[in-house]
């Protein structure tokens, strides 16, 4: 099927933006242009989640009204977008009426297939998660319960309506048995069976204590439902899946979620389930990818060490930030931000090989060739270009399993060889004798930069595009059904004058 539906998941407007979160974008929108590039029809959802609890006592302590605080928090989401260059084609929020809508249709298909029931809640729930907690998920420290982050529990008691959850625990085991690759990485696939395993009960989906969300349909006794139905449900409201006319609800088998790894039960369990339960699929495949430490140490308030993403890329630039996050862990684990990790990583990935060839090719081109094509490569059959041509094929399958870091690794692997191309070949102690001999290696450096560039775009698309504008490659021809001979630099093409890709980072 020639469609993708890749999604962040919402983000909950108590929180400021941070590293976290830009983690979350940045990898859902290299796997969206991957798949731009390739002209395949793709929705990129991201949004915020702006019920519950939380929201209602931060709004009180502000002294406003809940809908004025997540306008105004909301924003900050909206505009990181815009910070890291992400290419999201949908912008949910959970007070639109769209959202709202499809709520109350799940609700209430829920209630119609015998799904719900109303009862009395009395168990352990956090705030700051907006989660129920079963005692085995808590640890006990000084006489008082704790999740396993830390956070506070308090005993509830309330009547609420509750969903089947118990009634579909062999039906779970069983669709992951059979779809083995619905959970990545593996590791969490296996935290998921063993929770299943160790028993489901049925889940409190609807609270009174409050009034910020939105009300169970067709009732007068104060129920909200629950913050994360609310919020889970984001994905097929953005679809506008219950409307028939609307083709978007095509894409939901094609459906990944991108998550961070604190709320893959809500994933993996809640959402399949309900979705079984109103006789929809689960979605494809659920990412849930690993936390960022700073300098080695456990991000906390108390600590005061969040990452401002906005401050790190004002200092340091967006695609050296970019290509950091991307390429110094592998996706699924815990990773560490280090400002001088950051730095060693710019300087020698990105001056010292990619910025530096590429300087150096085209300040030799505008010296000896007056910025321009020397020879067409048609006749040329070097293993470098082939190897050029033969990169989008490598590394499919790793944007496909979210591998970025071994999709960067071939392609920087690509980017040295060159590097030592330029080298053996001395274009500099050629042009003085065999000026021919140096015609082709410029122009077969210059091709292979065309390749560099239009392959950067998913990672850097910044840097990419001033490559590509550089060599003066129309817009049209960026995809990636020209990452082929056939579409190669001509000879006697102009080149744009030649500017430094990345300045050297101060150490």
């Amino acid at each position: 099927m020639n469609k993708k539906f890749i999604t962040t998941p919402i983000y909950y407007v108590n929180d400021s933006p941070h590293i976290g979160h830009a983690y979350t974008s940045v990898v859902c929108d290299v796997y969206a242009r991957f798949f731009m590039l390739k002209n395949l029809e793709v929705i990129f959802l991201t949004g915020t989640d702006e019920h519950g609890q939380k929201v209602e006592n931060a709004a009180k302590e502000n002294g406003i009204e809940p809908i004025d605080f997540v306008n105004s928090v909301s924003q900050n989401f909206i505009e990181l977008t815009h910070h890291l260059n992400i290419s999201n084609t949908d912008f949910i929020r959970t007070t639109e009426d769209r959202h709202k809508k499809t709520v109350e249709i799940i609700w209430q298909k829920l209630l119609e297939n015998d799904e719900i029931y109303l009862d009395n809640y009395e168990g352990w729930y956090s705030i700051k998660d907006e989660s129920f907690y079963q005692e085995k998920e808590l640890q006990k420290q000084k006489g008082e319960f704790l999740t396993k982050d830390g956070s506070k529990v308090e005993w509830l008691k309330e009547e609420s309506y509750f969903f089947k959850l118990s009634k579909w625990e062999k039906k779970l085991l069983s669709f992951y048995n059979e779809n083995s690759d619905f959970i990545q990485p593996k590791s969490r696939r296996n935290e998921v069976i063993s929770f299943v395993k160790s028993g489901l009960k049925d889940l409190s989906i609807s609270r009174t204590s409050f009034k910020w969300g939105i009300p169970v349909p067709n009732q007068s006794s104060g129920h909200i439902i629950y913050v994360w139905i609310d919020a889970l449900t984001n994905y097929l409201s953005a679809l506008n899946y219950y409307d028939n006319e609307n083709p978007k609800k095509d894409f939901w088998n094609e459906s990944v979620h991108v998550i961070g790894k604190d709320i893959l039960k809500f994933h993996a369990v809640y959402w399949p389930a309900l979705l079984m339960a109103i006789g929809l699929n689960p979605p494809k495949k659920i990412f849930a990818h690993g936390w960022w430490t700073n300098e080695g140490k456990k991000i906390s308030k108390s600590l005061n060490n969040s990452i401002d993403p906005k401050k790190i890329i004002d200092e340091y630039g967006l695609d050296q930030f970019r290509f950091f996050i991307l390429r110094e862990i592998t996706l699924g684990q815990d990773g560490d931000f280090s400002e001088k990790s950051l730095l060693n990583r710019s300087n020698s990935d990105l001056s010292n090989s990619l910025g530096n060839l590429f300087q150096r090719t085209l300040k030799f081109l505008e010296k000896h060739f007056e910025s321009k094509m020397p020879l067409n490569i048609d006749k040329f059959d070097l293993t470098i270009l082939n190897n050029g041509y033969y990169l989008l094929n490598s590394i499919e399958q790793n944007i496909e399993n979210f591998e970025y870091h071994k999709a960067l690794e071939i392609i920087w692997k690509y980017i040295a060889d060159l590097n030592q191309f330029i080298d053996e070949q001395k274009p500099w102690s050629t042009i003085k004798e065999d000026k021919k001999k140096t015609a082709e290696t410029l122009s077969v450096l210059m091709e292979s930069l065309r390749l560099v560039g239009i392959i950067l775009q998913p990672f850097i698309p910044g840097t990419a595009k001033r490559i590509l504008d550089t060599l003066n490659i129309k817009e049209n021809e960026r995809s990636f059904e020209f990452f082929n001979k056939d579409f190669s630099l001509k000879e006697g093409v102009s080149f744009k004058k030649v500017e430094q890709l990345f300045p050297k980072l101060d150490e």
